[in-house]
């Protein structure tokens, strides 16, 4: 599981670097006709780049819980979480009763 986490952290950190603001080298003229297009992609990659953070953070805490023992286990109700549920989401930290 570890190494299902691992990747997950690495794919969605490049994919995080990919959206983040002032990556790019391109200014955005504010007469050039298409800048409200060209803004309106950079709020959604920003939503996007946030989205995929809020999912960083859940295997950091997933691998966090490997190290201290306490992963695979439903923070609601501590019962553990059913090994098809965390194969198919490796970060889960609920139970299917739970979720």
């Amino acid at each position: 599981m570890r190494g299902q986490l691992t990747a997950e952290r690495e794919h969605l950190t490049a994919q995080i670097d990919a959206l983040e603001p002032g990556r790019t080298d391109s200014q955005v003229d504010d007469n050039f006709a298409d800048s409200g297009q060209v803004a309106a992609e950079q709020g959604e990659n920003q939503a996007l780049a946030g989205q995929l953070r809020n999912e960083l953070e859940e295997v950091e805490l997933a691998l966090t819980k490997l190290d201290d023992g306490t992963y695979g286990f439903c923070e609601a109700c501590k019962d553990p979480i059913a090994p098809a549920r965390l194969e198919a989401m490796p970060s889960a930290r609920f139970c299917i009763t739970h979720a």
